[in-house]
């Protein structure tokens, strides 16, 4: 009763109560997805038409930025606003909370987005990579359930996904699969309720056996003699790099990663055209985004954070894509250059549907709406960006990076404005202490406002991950 009070008041209060339905929402998520991937965002060697598409038509947010660098805690963050030190899920989460007599949900004790907009009537299904526990049951409000058995990707063909509740081998190309479910999803719609559809798709990824394998879609011909100069030639790999360390100047899994990401791309423009034909289109926003980045060459890495010790955070694994569009309600053309979380997605997503009264109070999320950006409209905000994982912790502004492993470092200092590639670390350079000093307090500040002590690992707070430091 509550809910359906609160959402008259809400759409009495925009005015259209009774003239204009709540928007649909389609959320687009990739894996290990490198912002610098795609045409939109400057690259001129892989094909992503579909995607630049939606920026065209759309906002495009040139500083995106994820809170911590693996999938899990990434996805946890996109679903319930907060940081790790809040939702607990600091690392990838182990197999046995995904499946079998152990499994649970690591976000159920949380109010989501899922959950949010079912209850305000939406009717929500998933169609991908959850990554989140109990895949086998339909979570969080969801009444399409299609999915992984696991989290990682160790081949796209022949993947153990999950259907009806029960797991099966998928002898389609997994990112095909995925695609086809969301395109299922949308044609059992019906016009009078609002739909939620998160279509997480499992590629590019780029990660481990797969990326070091020739891919096999239809873009692999075409990739197959390419020079792949968009990605960077390290001068060697990185001393610190743990895993992946094969692929580095290798040509073959840049090709390969470069198929997986049109392959991506396929399945966005499959799914945009399935929302034109139903008559969907007008009324639906859509958002793409990544949940990590990905190094592929940078600084001599590939991979994310995860995959070097100690962890990383570097800009390529941190900075993901963000574009928004929904015709005639997001600006359509336009970039922003706000620094922005993807602990800011939930608020943001919520303002711009008008449910922001249906946003949580509790716990205190970190990020905010900035809707009005989205209208074309100015707002309020400041230009700072918090990284959580595990031990290392980060804060970012347009002119800094500092990065602090607790409790032995090491940590670095960047001055991104003039070595924004991330090669001269100025953490002992006394000229720049006050800098540093500053930094480190106000990260301080944020994370004794927001960390849970339950899962703050500063601490000795618990994670509902895979420890990655013992």
């Amino acid at each position: 009763m509550r809910t359906l009070l609160i959402l008259a008041l809400t759409f009495l209060s925009l005015g259209v109560a009774a003239a204009k339905p709540a928007p649909n929402v389609i959320f687009i998520l990739t894996d290990n997805h490198g912002a610098w991937t795609l045409g939109c965002y400057g690259n001129k060697e892989i094909r992503t038409p579909n995607i630049d598409k939606l920026a065209a038509e759309g906002t495009l947010f040139t500083r995106a930025f994820c809170n911590n660098s693996v999938c899990s805690p990434s996805r946890a963050t996109f679903l319930t606003g907060l940081i790790p030190s809040q939702h607990g899920v600091h690392a990838y989460i182990p197999q046995a909370a995904q499946t079998g007599p152990e499994a649970y949900s690591t976000i159920a004790e949380f109010r989501t987005l899922p959950k949010i907009l079912s209850e305000a009537g939406y009717v929500c299904g998933l169609s991908g990579k959850w990554h989140l526990g109990d895949n086998l049951n339909p979570q969080e409000g969801f009444t399409y359930w299609f999915t992984k058995e696991g989290g990682h990707t160790t081949t796209f063909y022949n993947d153990s996904m999950i259907w009806k509740n029960k797991v099966y081998k998928e002898p389609k190309y997994t990112t095909e699969a995925i695609t086809d479910h969301a395109v299922e999803f949308l044609v059992q719609q019906k016009s009078d309720k609002p739909f939620f559809l998160y279509l997480a798709y499992n590629g590019p990824y780029g990660l481990g056996k797969v990326v070091m394998e020739e891919h096999r879609n239809r873009h692999t011909a075409y990739y197959a003699d390419k020079e792949m100069n968009s990605y960077p030639r390290a001068e060697g790999v990185s001393p610190w790099l743990k895993s992946n360390r094969a692929a580095v100047n290798n040509v073959q899994s840049m090709r390969t990663y470069a198929a997986a990401v049109s392959g991506v791309d396929d399945g966005v423009g499959r799914v945009m055209e399935k929302l034109k034909e139903l008559g969907f289109d007008k009324n639906t926003l859509v958002v793409f985004s990544a949940d990590q980045g990905l190094n592929a060459g940078h600084n001599g890495y590939w991979g994310m954070g995860d995959h070097s010790r100690p962890i990383n955070t570097l800009d390529s694994t941190v900075r993901i894509p963000l574009i928004f569009r929904h015709p005639q309600a997001v600006a359509s053309g336009k970039t922003s250059d706000l620094m922005v979380h993807n602990h800011d997605f939930l608020p943001t997503v919520l303002d711009h549907v008008g449910l922001k009264e249906m946003t949580p109070g509790s716990p205190q999320l970190p990020g905010k709406s900035f809707a009005p950006v989205l209208r074309g409209e100015k707002v309020e905000w400041e230009n700072v960006i918090y990284h959580d994982f595990e031990n290392t912790r980060m804060i970012r502004t347009p002119k800094w990076k500092l990065t602090i492993r607790y409790p032995h470092g090491p940590d670095d200092l960047y001055d991104m404005e003039n070595d924004p590639g991330e090669k001269e670390n100025l953490i002992y350079v006394g000229q720049h202490s006050a800098a540093k000093n500053q930094l480190k307090k106000k990260l301080e500040t944020f994370f004794a406002k927001y960390a849970d002590p339950k899962y703050d690992r500063w601490n000795g707070g618990a994670t509902k991950g895979t420890v990655i430091l013992k």
